[in-house]
């Protein structure tokens, strides 16, 4: 207990140290878990009822994560209702005798250690309940067992007890709770003051109770005796298991919370916290009456996602909304994800989006009023949710199927919840609600039909019935460009592009520019702000192949009181897009009239050094007495701009006013609307309407596209096509920067602050943009004031004025430096290609003698030692070991750089990493001469292409790469021009036909997936370890925290850099943070953790010197990716094309005439790394340390130096060299042992499996599985692909007969020669990876159920599949068949996005599909059966054709499968259709990728068709 103690006190020294000096901000930790509950549907308490959570809780325990004492979880709990009878007994017991009507019970976490503390607190409690007129039975210490609990749990544990309340003033049960939601927020409030943390109520209810707390899953019934008593019912159980990214053992953080248990991340958290500060200014109700400012703040300080959520959803209901339609207004449907919504139901979530702002993000959710119970999903549908209905009366929801144990002959239906749906059960009726019948029930509550037709939509009456005008030409023009800092380059390589392709500009091999604040040249402020995006706990969206749930939708006006209910809350403006031309602007504002007030966003350009701030000051007045006199639109403009007056920067001047109103209380009854001259690209939009913007209008850039277009550049095109061609490349550029944070809804983001501040100071972003993270301070409003004058007086202070020529996104002598310059590349290949270590010497000090690029530009090594003998310095065959070349695929490269990294690095030790593309099995093996061309790393993208289980088995170590730094939280594609035919055949795919990769990787949607995938590969290679690459952002190190809890072995830290691949523009020079302060921020992260030592940290990013490797080590990595260094040692030249096929040098194309061009040799790569190696020898030499690993993690030995630049002192690094307190424990990993998991069923299969696996024999076994039996056949696969390869058995050799729920990822990778058949049914992932095996589930022979109307399988079946069947009599979940490459299957329904990105294989679909079937399918083959005639409204027909069977062949081959699937099927369904053939073949629909159309070995069309097509 004292270690633990010390742990406890340590813990608190660590953050409180790391938070004011280092990288770590607590408000970054991540949740997620596992959620659902069971319902009486009959509305009748019963004991099995408590039973079945209880067991649901104990099958949910691999989505937790547990410390490595072995006892304390990340938090478990349980919401039930109050068992009268139980407390009324207990009151007996204390000598009272309790009144007839309902008792409330309160349960209450006091500070353990504090007894003053804990008296303060009753005493509180106490006063607050009398005080409103109640009266108190008395306290009851809840009886624990604190022997289940971890050491560490019990260190932090609270002194549990419970208050039991009389209801003396008679009060019905709703206006019983009401009046105890207020008490509640009033002991909260007097507690705060009372400066005790420690504090917090569970629940505090006449109807229900929480018990909950750090304990694992399975233990919450012995450390909580209560729930065992058999007078313990309910008619509901609500329970939560939490996977947390920390180790602090943190009570009140564990749900269910009051109202809620939430499964995922709420993306917009940050933006809905704020407006909901600024609701609450209009929030007014007779329910609450005067105690309404009792609640305020609705969402306390420091909560968490799902406990700001939970506030909400408890304000809403408590403020007479029932629990389903608060769920639809807080985390509402998509409209446009599916065109089949009732009209009703439509208007109904018209209406609730015109109230408040969605909460945006994967959420599964269960929820309960006291008289609703309801089960909900995400607008997405990226949580697993699968309900079981029985005839005994229960209703049981969770995460997985199979967790709650039932009789197959007592269940009535299967189901799960999709994309924004939700169940709900009505206790007091006893009624059950599918999704469509809660909507119908809800729609009927209200005419919101009418309602929404208060919402005038203004698009049409601001759309210009003439062609755009320009205003300024000329000298005028030339002066107002120069003023907003265009440059010649911006408007050739960024702005036309968008004109002429109407999307934003491509580029690639990265940036390696200098950071906003180490350049010399002007950047305007949006340089300053790095986009946010999401990884591994949260996934990013596809907003080209699921536009449907991505809204740019625009309300401006005053917003109502969210607590009313009536049509009012509707009279607001609408547009479909924030983007606006400037005769739109002009047409809007006259629209507005004289309830819109302009704003001029300008400052005397001689105003002297207070200048910009008093302009600031001025804004912030005139708007707030704009919008306290009546106007509802506020015009922010700087189009005032003269030789006297000065452009404020208008992300300034846009969050200085909207802080400002949110401060005052006045933001929601106003919309901001902004006229911006520096505005041109994607990413200047996003920072504005991310810091407050409601409309924004680029006047100059709609000037710069009129000059280029009188000037002829823009043929065919009149000035108005040139616009609406701008403003869609705008509008996708903002869906994809959305996307990135995984947020759908535009006005979720607003506000919402998604970025990093990178160089600003911390009290401008403090007072401007309250909320954002800035942990490396730099410039102030001084300093931008000064940058924004000097360029002013640049434009309008010198008699001619011509363009600057630019020189960011492309190196140009006398723009914007590069860290590849054209002398020190050629300086670095004659040095590689002589072997002369002297010229690689002038290289790395050409490098160092440059102006600061990046910031370990201005970090030096402190000489705290002697210098030692360079011979007593590890060898450099050691320090080499510790090398690796990133994932750059075959693909991206050529085959013959790509072999040549990896020959080079298998001769020095070294690793290469295959990237995501495959690696041909012949170089799996050494070759004749001995070189070795097999990747010791095997990439698993998103993709998932070339991934088999033989690849995955020859390897050292697999790496998941989560995002790439060209473009974190983006997918990719590869032309089609690049797949070539041995590209295709790695890829299992079409020569000549585009390859999508999804930004997401579909199976990791939260950190339990992460886990999940950790685990299958661990299966799948027993040896291999596992590595994940992420991509520096702010908050990166409580991810990483996450996913060393997941077991992986390596973390790779990705700087923002970016590598080969093609990326927009926006996205290569402002998503993402450089490794310095990712991997700084993950190493004090993990320490504070006490993880550290159990994972290795890699990074790169530009790394290109010993030096960049010694200042990495000091940051605390242990290996070093050299990616784009090793390219130009091969011959790259940096001509930055590398997307367009036509690399000069053949290192980055497949065009064989280019390839020939290639000269490098593995022989150049040994060379650099030697000289990187030797280098690091020097240094360490010259610091006195013989030995990578004594420097590990030593920032001590690291300083901030000045070079010489005035603006960089402002700059403060010394948050990156913050260091925790390591405990006692390494600072890295001593061991490189692998962290193992647990085993699974397959370790009893293969001790049974012998003499198949050693004498090849044909076997049958059977088991019986549930759904915490995780990868069912990986492990076993794995033996049999090391002893047979991947066709050494035929088909179903070996029989696996399971009976029950099978776990996740059942038969992941399975290979030819297993067979896996399930009786019963099976969770998410099923056939992950196929790799030949053939996997059958079906009810099982007593189940009564009708197999197409119920759920058999989950989510992501058969993702990233390569060979192998599937056949499954019921229905699959979401995202079917998702990079399905070369797997047959049969399934009879399935969810949304079915189908997607598939190249290859066959699936046939017996029944209805979900919405967006087919984005982004561009091979292989689906059959739809279509009897309810809804699919040609579902289907994404953008890369896919529709048609009825035209072919014998293809006909023939769709019955044949159905054919299949009824054998091991025994489907009565799938029976009769076949008996039905003649009658039922018009009812199916084939989806043929049309990109394969006529590349089709058996044409799909008849040949008059096929006429008429071409």
């Amino acid at each position: 207990m004292t270690n633990n103690l010390e742990f406890i006190r340590d813990w608190q020294r660590n953050v409180d140290h790391l938070t004011a000096n280092g990288m770590y901000s607590e408000a970054d930790e991540h949740a997620s878990c596992g959620v659902g509950l069971v319902v009486a549907l009959d509305g009748q308490s019963r004991r099995d009822v408590v039973v079945a959570g209880i067991n649901a809780l104990k099958a949910v325990w691999h989505r937790g994560a547990v410390d490595a004492d072995g006892k304390t979880g990340d938090g478990a709990g349980i919401h039930v209702e109050i068992p009268q009878a139980f407390f009324r007994k207990h009151i007996e017991r204390t000598g009272h005798s309790p009144d007839t009507g309902r008792l409330a019970v309160g349960m209450v976490f006091l500070p353990k250690a504090d007894l003053n503390g804990q008296e303060v607190c009753r005493s509180i409690v106490e006063t607050e309940i009398l005080d409103r007129g109640y009266r108190i039975y008395g306290w009851r210490q809840v009886p624990v067992n604190v022997e289940v609990i971890g050491e560490k749990a019990n260190a932090t544990r609270p002194e549990i007890e419970q208050i039991m309340i009389s209801n003396i003033k008679g009060l019905s049960d709703e206006e019983f709770e009401t009046e105890l939601y207020i008490i509640r927020r009033r002991i909260e409030k007097k507690v705060q003051q009372q400066n005790i943390n420690e504090f917090y109520i569970c629940s505090l209810s006449c109807r229900s109770l929480i018990y909950k707390g750090m304990f694992l899953a399975e233990q919450l019934s012995i450390f909580y005796p209560d729930l065992l008593d058999e007078s313990f019912t309910s008619r509901f159980a609500i329970y939560h298991q939490r996977y947390s990214t920390n180790t602090f053992p943190t009570w009140k953080l564990a749900q269910p919370f009051r109202m809620l248990a939430h499964n995922g991340e709420i993306n917009t958290v940050t933006g809905n916290i704020n407006w909901m500060k600024s609701h609450e200014t209009r929030m007014a109700s007779q329910i609450f009456g005067d105690s309404i400012e009792d609640l305020k703040p609705v969402i306390q300080l420091g909560s968490s996602d799902s406990a700001a959520l939970d506030a909400s959803f408890e304000l809403l209901v408590r403020g007479g909304r029932e629990a389903p339609m608060v769920k639809l207004m807080l985390i509402p449907e998509s409209l446009g994800r599916d065109s089949t919504i009732p009209d009703e139901h439509a208007a109904m979530i018209n209406y609730a989006n015109c109230v408040m702002e969605p909460w945006d993000g994967p959420a599964a959710i269960a929820a309960t009023d006291g008289r609703w119970v309801v089960a909900g999903m995400d607008r997405n549908g990226l949580r697993p949710m699968r309900f079981t209905r029985t005839n005994n009366g229960l209703l049981i929801v969770g995460s997985e199927t199979g967790m709650v144990t039932v009789d197959e002959t007592t269940v009535l239906e299967k189901g799960r919840l999709g994309p924004g749906e939700m169940v709900a059960v009505d206790l007091a009726d006893g009624h059950f609600y599918h999704d469509r019948d809660i909507k119908g029930h809800l729609a009927e509550q209200a005419n919101y039909s009418d309602w929404i037709q208060e919402i005038k939509v203004i698009d049409d009456l601001i759309s210009p019935d003439h062609d755009e005008a320009a205003e300024y030409a000329g000298d005028e023009l030339r002066r107002r460009q120069v003023a907003s800092g265009v440059t010649l380059e911006e408007l050739e390589l960024i702005l036309h592009p968008m004109v002429e392709d109407a999307k934003e500009a491509i580029g690639s091999m990265g940036d390696d520019t200098p950071l906003a604040v180490l350049s010399d040249s002007y950047r305007g402020l949006h340089h300053f702000f790095r986009q946010t995006f999401s990884q591994v706990t949260n996934p990013p969206i596809d907003s080209l192949r699921e536009r449907q749930v991505m809204t740019l939708r625009t309300r401006l006006g005053n917003l109502g009181n969210i607590l009313d209910e009536d049509k009012s809350q509707c009279n607001l403006l609408q547009l479909e897009s924030p983007v606006l031309t400037n005769a739109e602007f002009d047409a809007m504002a006259n629209y507005m009239g004289e309830t819109a007030a302009e704003i001029d966003c300008t400052f005397d350009t001689s105003g002297g050094d207070g200048a910009l701030r008093d302009a600031l000051n001025r804004i912030r007045r005139e708007s707030e007495d704009a919008v306290r006199g009546g106007c509802v639109h506020v015009i922010l403009s700087d189009m005032a701009v003269s030789k006297t007056r000065t452009a404020i920067p208008m992300i300034l001047a846009t969050g200085a006013v909207h802080t400002h109103l949110q401060r005052q209380q006045l933001r929601t009854f106003t919309s901001l609307n902004v006229r911006c001259g520096e505005c041109m690209d994607v990413h200047y939009f996003a920072v504005l309407i991310g810091v407050g913007a409601t409309t924004v209008n680029a006047y100059m850039a709609q000037e710069n596209i009129a000059d280029r277009h009188r000037r002829g550049l823009f043929p065919g095109l009149t000035l108005r096509d040139c616009m609406e061609r701008y403003t869609e490349a705008v509008n996708q550029g903002l869906l994809k920067v959305m996307s990135k944070m995984g947020i759908s809804v535009i006005s979720s983001y607003r506000g919402g602050y998604c970025f990093e501040a990178v160089g600003l100071s911390r009290a401008l972003v403090a007072e401007y943009f309250p909320g954002m993270h800035s942990r490396i301070s730099g410039i102030g409003l001084f300093g931008i004031q000064r940058k924004t004058v000097d360029q002013h007086r640049k434009a309008f202070d010198e008699d001619v004025v011509t363009l600057p020529v630019g020189g960011f996104y492309r190196y140009r002598q006398g723009g914007e430096r590069h860290a590849h310059d054209g002398r020190l590349i050629h300086i670095l290949q004659h040095a590689v290609a002589t072997g002369a270590y002297s010229q690689y010497k002038k290289f790395s000090d050409g490098l160092r003698q440059r102006d600061p690029i990046h910031l370990r530009d201005l970090l030096d090594f402190r000489h705290n030692r002697k210098p030692i003998s360079i011979d007593e310095v590890e060898s450099i065959t050691e320090i080499r070991k510790r090398f690796v070349t990133p994932g750059m695929s075959l693909g991206a490269l050529s085959p013959e750089a790509h072999e040549t990294l990896t020959i080079a690095m298998n001769r020095i030790g070294a690793k290469s990493n295959s990237g995501e593309g495959g690696e041909g099995k012949e170089r799996y093996s050494p070759y004749e001469n001995g070189d070795n061309a097999n990747s010791p790393i095997k990439q698993i993208a998103s993709g998932r292409f070339g991934v088999t289980a033989e690849y995955l088995n020859n390897c050292r170590e697999i790496q998941i790469k989560v995002a790439q730094g060209a473009k974190p939280g983006e997918g990719g594609q590869l032309p089609g021009f690049k797949v070539t035919v041995e590209i295709a055949r790695l890829r299992h795919s079409t020569p000549g036909v585009t390859l999508i990769s999804p930004p997401p990787h579909h199976d990791i949607y939260s950190i339990e997936d992460l886990a999940q995938l950790i685990y299958d590969l661990k299966q799948i290679n027993p040896e291999a370890r596992v590595s994940v690459k992420l991509v520096a952002r702010s908050g990166i190190g409580t991810i990483a925290a996450g996913v060393a809890k997941a077991k992986a072995d390596t973390i790779l830290i990705a700087g923002h850099d970016g590598g080969t691949g093609a990326s927009p523009q926006t996205s290569l020079k402002f998503a993402g943070i450089p490794w310095e302060m990712g991997l700084s921020e993950v190493n004090q992260v993990l320490t504070l953790n006490r993880l550290r030592h159990t994972v290795t940290l890699r990074t790169d990013g530009g790394i290109k010197s010993g030096r960049d490797v010694v200042i990495a080590a000091m940051m605390g990595a242990e290996e070093f990716g050299v990616g784009t260094t090793s390219l130009v040692a091969m011959g790259c030249i940096m001509v930055r094309q590398c997307h367009s096929n036509t690399c000069p040098v053949g290192v980055c194309t497949q065009d064989p005439a280019l390839r020939d061009r290639f000269v490098g040799t593995p022989e150049k790569v040994v060379n650099l790394f030697s000289f990187i190696a030797e280098e690091v020898k020097e240094i360490l030499a010259e610091l006195g340390f013989r030995s990578l690993n004594e420097i590990i993690g030593r920032t001590d030995l690291l300083a901030q130096v000045s070079r010489g630049h005035s603006h960089l002192d402002d700059l403060d690094l010394n948050p990156l060299l913050a260091q925790a307190d390591a405990g006692g424990l390494p600072r890295y990993n001593k061991t490189g042992d692998r962290n193992e998991v647990p085993e699974t069923l397959d370790a009893e299969i293969i001790r049974d499996a012998k003499p198949a696996l050693e004498r090849g024999e044909k076997m049958q076994l059977t088991y019986a599985v549930r759904n915490t039996h995780r990868a069912v056949g990986t492990k076993f696969s794995s033996a049999l692909v090391r002893r047979f390869g991947m066709t050494g058995l035929q088909p179903n050799h070996i029989t696996l007969r399971l009976r029950g729920s099978a776990g996740q990822s059942l038969g992941a990778f399975a290979v030819q020669g297993l067979k896996i058949e399930v009786f019963g049914d099976a969770n998410d992932y099923v056939g992950k990876g196929l790799s030949g095996g053939t996997i059958v589930v079906r009810p099982m022979i007593s189940a009564s159920l009708k197999s197409n109307e119920n759920t058999i399988i989950g989510n992501t079946v058969l993702y990233g599949a390569t060979a192998g069947k599937l056949f499954a009599a019921g229905q699959a979940g979401e995202r079917f068949a998702v990079r399905n490459s070369g797997a047959d299957v049969v399934v009879e329904g399935c969810g949304s996005n079915g189908c997607e990105y598939m190249t290859g294989g066959v699936a046939v679909i017996l029944g209805d599909v979900g919405a967006n079937f087919g984005a982004g399918m561009t091979g292989g083959m689906c059959f739809v059966y279509d009897q309810s005639g809804l699919f040609e409204e579902r289907v994404n027909s953008e890369m896919v054709l529709p048609i009825r069977f035209q072919t014998e062949y293809w006909e023939n081959a769709c019955k044949e499968l159905i054919a299949e699937h009824v054998r091991e099927t025994s489907s009565m369904f799938a029976e009769n259709l076949l008996n039905d053939w003649h009658r039922e073949r018009d009812n199916f629909w084939q989806v043929v990728p049309t990109e394969i159309m006529h590349k089709l070995e058996h044409p799909a069309l008849a040949e008059t068709t096929d006429e008429k097509i071409a």
